[in-house]
């Protein structure tokens, strides 16, 4: 009787073990299902940024924006339907995420060499990677084994995604809340080494703030107006030196108080951060190491694994 106990706790055991194992992602998930999938996603990518190299920073937003809200579940990239309003014209994407097409070419490209394997929320992890490769930034492994959200949540999207407004402790609060340290926060606040950001987003800071520099300021000016819906989607560049290399300019700028967003300089302002931006500043290796361990933390939270979720045909429409 004793035995027959012990066997069934043995079983529940390894059933529990084989459960939680399903629920972990790996590097080498696709190695006998889709081998050719990084290959087949980097391709995708080079062409695309070839094309136009902000392209890159648009693509690592939007694996950023995904994970905020609800997990990396591609939730995403899913169009409004009839049941749900989705994220896409949430106040964080709108007029401002970008990319999407590219996505969809991407998952036409992997659909090709393995239909209905690879997952769009891990189409957004890999060309994550790839855009930061590209742009001459670090590389790493991907973890992948994600699966697809089948409705989003525009409510969700508005309340998870840190403003641009956001002050240092709101910023550490939120990313604290999806077990991102405050050294994550400042690392992977280096992804504003690419992209551009609308003047509607920097307006407040380049014409009511004084922690910038003057010269900057007045270089901001001349392209975003004073007035409210003037020129709201003129473009900057978030990094002014290097807006399209991966590289540590970003904290440089910070520490000559040239930080285009408000949320920016908010973690060079006198705070517990300055240390780490300072550090960051100095040593390109120690941001890229940081970096890379803040980005793969950031891939994990809440991903939909074994029989949660789907693969999805089209990333903008549930199968």
């Amino acid at each position: 009787m004793a035995s027959s106990s012990f066997m069934a706790i043995l079983t529940l055991a390894l059933l529990l073990q084989t459960a939680t194992l399903s629920a972990q992602l790996s590097t080498n998930f696709y190695s006998s299902s889709c081998p050719r999938v990084f290959s087949t996603v980097r391709s995708t990518v080079q062409s695309a940024i070839r094309n136009e190299a902000r392209i890159g920073a648009s693509l690592l937003r939007l694996h950023f924006h995904d994970c905020f809200v609800n997990g990396c579940d591609g939730s995403l990239l899913l169009d409004d339907t009839s049941s749900f309003t989705g994220e896409k014209n949430a106040v964080p994407n709108r007029n401002s995420a970008r990319g999407f097409d590219v996505v969809d070419n991407i998952k036409s490209a992997v659909e090709n060499v393995c239909p209905g394997v690879v997952s769009c929320a891990d189409i957004l992890a890999i060309a994550s990677r790839d855009s930061v490769a590209i742009l001459g930034g670090p590389s790493w492994n991907v973890k992948v084994g994600r699966r697809d959200a089948r409705t989003a949540s525009q409510a969700a999207a508005n309340n998870s995604i840190p403003p641009p407004t956001s002050n240092l402790n709101q910023l550490i609060s939120r990313f604290n809340a999806l077990g991102l340290s405050t050294r994550d926060l400042v690392a992977l606040s280096g992804s504003h080494t690419i992209g551009q950001s609308r003047c509607i987003q920097f307006r407040p800071r380049i014409y009511n703030e004084t922690n910038l520099d003057s010269s900057f300021a007045q270089t901001r000016r001349s392209n975003c107006p004073r007035a409210s819906g003037s020129g709201d989607n003129n473009l900057a560049p978030l990094d002014l030196q290097t807006p399209t290399a991966f590289d540590n300019n970003y904290f440089k700028n910070l520490i000559q108080n040239k930080g285009l967003l408000h949320s920016d300089q908010q973690l060079f302002n006198g705070g517990s951060t300055d240390s780490i931006v300072r550090t960051y500043s100095n040593s390109y290796n120690t941001f890229s190491s940081d970096f890379v361990t803040a980005i793969i933390k950031m891939g994990d939270i809440k991903p939909l694994t074994g029989s949660n979720g789907e693969i999805r045909k089209n990333c903008r429409k549930p199968n």
